[in-house]
């Protein structure tokens, strides 16, 4: 058996040694990275409509923006003719194949009609409305050029204007509609997201730079790293807003899953180092710092449970103590103010006077306590906070072996109940608030804040109660808002005193003493003038001539046949309309006739003939 060279040997051994180390690297490579590409598109030399000056400029910013974000196609084209677009957009679908991430940006023109949204070409003439499906290009056919994309298919559309063919375009049917803007859409496919620059129905504005406000927007968040494009179009439409004046909303269609999906992933943060372990002495600090966070008497009741002696123990005793004398002033200055009440009350009843005197007494032993109470949490305040600076002094030069506790991490505690009763109580001294103090920062109490600023030239918040407000209206000596009365008292000072009217006059409705008025004779008309004046003036004759003929008759009764046979009986009534004459058959003069003597009982008062 012939020899094998030595030569061939080591060559053998050579490429041997290669396969390994290939296959080794094979095996150590890291997985490979999402693929993502984008086909970005803008339009703004138009042929047949006003030419557009943002498009291309804001085509060129997000294109250089998904480049520098590490896209591995970024596919940019801009003034693109309906042959260019359909073949542009051919192709993009080809490298969409197997991608993880595909995204179209299109700026330019854009219409809707009938509910379909079209993308608007350079070239487009649009004579009719049905010239849209031969020139244009649809979103649905974008939305099937992305399909194949696994994690994520993206369209931000930054084409909602003003149609350039409203007026020039013919329409064929009458029905159709052209709408403003573009339509709103729910894509059918899952894991796709269409972005508008303006909501469906609206238009956008190109601003007054070389970028719209969409554009600008959008490529300031759009490519931060581990963002999740759900949260990056929000932080858009926030500033969209802001930037336009709340005229341009932004809007998104479509849905994604529970994960995020950045469009730029985020950096594989190093393995954070362990922490070293916390001494005793920093234990306590740090348990010291989380009651003095919580700020309540439980919390650090229950840390001199835990540590009762030591420098810790010292100063949460001051911050206790300074709690203490806190609740002692309120409960201090509420008796103070029910004594005042109580006080008040009996002045307006009329109380007697020695009661008077007791309640004055009351009130006054109640305030000079209010008073105490006042000057020893002055004390604990000032005493606790001399601790602290011993504390911070003390642990200021020491190196930190430990890591401290961050305070500024921790969330911000809402207002104590004591500090919002402190601010209530101190409300009702001052006459802003007459409800109770029970903790409870509702309507009325802020209300009744906001009467404290109006009267006190303040302007604190009064959306909740905080120590600023509570040192504000403690500094106020006397009462600030003006003192309400019932109805029947007066306010005199502090009080409310009874009104007393004098002889004469009654209290009004508006608190007022008024005169009584005397009552004056009333003239009243005789009832048969006021019946006759019912009637009309015909009516008026025919009852004058039933008068007279109720007036003849009683008469004919003691009339003698001899005496009267003879003479003629007398129609006053019916002789020249009756009205006119006088028993003895003259005629009335003016003044007769105003007196009315042509009736019974004119004639029988003495003063008509």
């Amino acid at each position: 058996m012939a020899e094998v060279p030595d030569a061939m040997i080591r060559s053998a051994r050579l490429h041997l040694w290669l396969l390994v180390a290939v296959a080794l690297l094979a095996v150590c490579q890291p997985a490979s990275a999402e693929k993502r590409v984008a086909l970005v598109i803008g339009n703004s030399a138009y042929q047949n409509a006003t030419p557009l000056a943002n498009p291309a400029n804001d085509a060129a910013k997000v294109a250089a923006t998904l480049k520098s974000a590490g896209f591995d196609i970024v596919d940019s084209r801009r003034d693109l003719a309906g042959a260019e677009s359909r073949r542009a957009l051919r192709d993009f679908a080809d490298r969409a194949r197997d991608a993880d991430i595909a995204v179209v940006y299109y700026a330019g023109h854009g219409i809707e009609v009938n509910g379909s949204n079209y993308l608007i070409p350079v070239d487009a003439r649009l004579e009719r409305d049905t010239d849209i499906y031969d020139e244009a290009l649809s979103l649905d056919r974008i939305l099937i050029a992305i399909e194949p994309a696994k994690k994520l298919r993206l369209v931000i559309l930054d084409a909602c204007r003003d149609n350039p063919f409203a007026k020039s375009m013919k329409r064929t049917v009458a029905t159709r509609a052209v709408g403003q803007g573009l339509a709103q859409i729910e894509p059918n496919s899952p894991n796709v997201l269409i972005a508008y620059s303006a909501k469906a129905g609206s238009t956008a504005i190109d601003g007054a730079g070389d970028n719209s406000p969409f554009t600008e927007a959008l490529t300031q968040y759009i490519a931060r790293p581990g963002l999740d494009v759900r949260r990056a179009f929000g932080f858009v439409r926030d500033e969209v807003l802001k930037t336009t004046g709340y005229r341009q909303e932004p809007f998104v269609y479509g849905s994604l899953g529970g994960e995020d999906v950045p469009l730029v992933p985020a950096p594989k943060a190093a393995p954070a180092a362990a922490a070293p372990a916390l001494s005793a002495q920093g234990e306590i600090r740090r348990d010291y710092e989380l009651a003095l966070q919580l700020g309540n008497r439980t919390a650090l009741e229950a840390f001199l449970k835990q540590y009762p002696d030591g420098f810790y123990a010292s100063l949460a005793k001051l911050q206790l103590d300074k709690i203490v004398a806190e609740e002692m002033r309120v409960a201090a200055t509420e008796k103070a103010r029910i004594a005042e009440q109580e006080r008040a009350r009996l002045a307006a009843e009329g109380a007697q006077k020695s009661v008077q005197s007791k309640a004055e007494a009351d009130l006054r032993a109640a305030e000079q306590a209010r008073i105490a109470a006042e000057q020893a949490k002055q004390v604990a305040q000032d005493q606790a906070a001399a601790g602290e600076q011993k504390r911070l002094a003390a642990e200021a030069p020491a190196a930190p072996p430990e890591k401290p506790v961050n305070l500024a991490a921790l969330p911000p505690a809402s207002a104590p109940a004591d500090v919002t009763r402190s601010v209530q109580v101190e409300l009702r001294r001052v006459g802003c608030l007459s409800g109770a103090a029970d903790g409870d920062w509702n309507t009325a109490s802020q209300r009744s804040l906001s009467q404290f600023n109006r009267y006190a030239g303040t302007k604190l918040e009064t959306k909740v109660a905080n120590a600023d407000a509570l040192d504000a209206i403690k500094s106020k000596g006397s009462r600030v808002c003006p003192l309400v009365c019932e109805h029947g008292f007066e306010a005199d000072g502090d009080r409310c005193v009874r009104i007393t009217c004098a002889a004469g006059s009654f209290l009004n409705d508006d608190n007022e003493c008024e005169k009584r008025r005397a009552n004056k004779p009333v003239a009243k008309r005789d009832r048969y003038d006021r019946d006759e004046r019912k009637y009309t003036r015909s009516e008026r004759s025919e009852r004058r001539y039933r008068d007279e003929e109720s007036y003849e008759r009683p008469r004919a009764r003691y009339r003698s046949e001899d005496r009267y046979a003879s003479e003629p009986r007398r129609d006053y009534g019916r002789r020249a309309g009756g009205a006119g004459v006088s028993q003895s058959g003259r005629p009335l003069t003016g003044q007769e006739r105003a007196t009315g003597c042509h009736n019974f009982g004119a004639i029988m008062s003495g003063v008509c003939p």
